[in-house]
């Protein structure tokens, strides 16, 4: 584990080894409780995952198609979700007490995030009316996703956060329908020739980070 220091009281953690899924979402639960009760600092934790299937809270049985990984309730909104080696995880606890109470703002914020860094290597990335996640073009030119959210809000404090596909096994995300959508695909920086490690990921997500904490004392627009 690496610990940057502190951002204007926010705790920077980034993970070498991957994190049990589980083990992430106690130490998750506990953090969003310690904040809201003025007890911890906020938190980023940068992570990757063994490989696990993650259902949302309106995850639809039928979507889960092989469960071929362990399969975890993980209380976040959204349905089922992928997670695993080559595939960057950004668990968010913000408490948005201290900044504009809305939710929408805040996935509104966290998308662009992701979608800026993502325009630092060189992919064109967006939002798409109607469909959870950060879209772009893959190989064959059809939109595909390469970026998921999920976001969980307890006492104004947020928990889960975005996971970008940098290098994993697409193959894996066979075993459900993603996030309940079927008619388009699922793409990673590494499938559109880019190689893109965690570190440097890092690096430059945390470099507009200044950017996303500003967003999110505006309201969505």
């Amino acid at each position: 584990m690496d610990a940057d220091p502190t951002h204007d009281a926010i705790e920077i953690r980034r993970e070498s080894a991957r994190v049990d899924y589980r083990t992430a979402l106690d130490a998750m639960t506990e953090r969003n409780a310690a904040i809201a009760e003025h007890r911890a600092c906020e938190l980023i934790w940068l992570l990757e995952h063994p490989p696990v299937y993650t259902a949302g809270t309106s995850a639809v049985r039928s979507e889960l198609l092989d469960p071929r990984f362990d399969v975890v309730e993980a209380g976040r909104g959204g349905r089922y979700t992928y997670h695993g080696p080559g595939q960057r995880i950004g668990y968010l606890m913000l408490d948005l007490r201290t900044r504009a109470r809305d939710v929408r703002g805040f996935v509104h914020a966290v998308e662009g995030w992701v979608i800026d860094t993502l325009g630092d290597f060189g992919v064109e990335a967006w939002r798409a009316p109607g469909r959870i996640g950060i879209w772009t073009r893959g190989r064959d030119g059809q939109e595909a996703k390469i970026g998921a959210i999920g976001i969980r809000i307890r006492r104004w404090v947020t928990m889960h956060g975005f996971a970008v596909n940098l290098s994993p096994d697409l193959s894996h995300f066979g075993g459900i329908v993603p996030c309940g959508i079927a008619d388009h695909g699922v793409t990673s920086l590494a499938d559109l020739g880019l190689e893109v490690t965690g570190e440097a990921w890092d690096r430059a997500l945390l470099a507009r980070l200044d950017g996303f904490l500003a967003n999110l004392d505006q309201p969505c627009p």
